[in-house]
């Protein structure tokens, strides 16, 4: 019951993305929200300041619908004109109900968006 809470959510104010298999063939399409990754540890001094926040080196935060599992090996996401690679992927529970997807992706490559 919570997920699809969560999802409604999405569906309102997340942006249309597209989830592709390593060979390239599309997945799913649906929403999610993506934003530059901050870092509070000023470990992490290597960064650019956006108009939206702190980009550290191409790495944003993406929240998912949890029937959308991603993988970190070979799959990709287009999310407005841009490509993304996953590089770290986890599935957050409510008890044991799944949530959402959360996860760490990088910035690939800019993409045409096909009207």
């Amino acid at each position: 019951m919570q997920a699809s809470a969560f999802e409604g959510v999405l569906r309102q104010y997340g942006r249309q993305t597209r989830l592709f298999a390593p060979s390239g063939a599309e997945i799913a399409a649906y929403h999610s929200f993506v934003q530059p990754l901050r870092y509070k540890n000023k470990l992490y001094l290597y960064g650019v300041h956006t108009e939206i926040g702190y980009n550290s080196q191409g790495h944003y935060l993406y929240l998912g619908p949890a029937e959308h599992q991603l993988q970190e090996e070979g799959q990709e996401l287009q999310i407005g004109g841009e490509l993304y690679r996953i590089e770290r992927a986890e599935t957050v529970y409510l008890a044991d109900e799944p949530l959402y997807v959360w996860a760490v992706v990088r910035r690939k490559a800019e993409v045409t968006i096909n009207g």
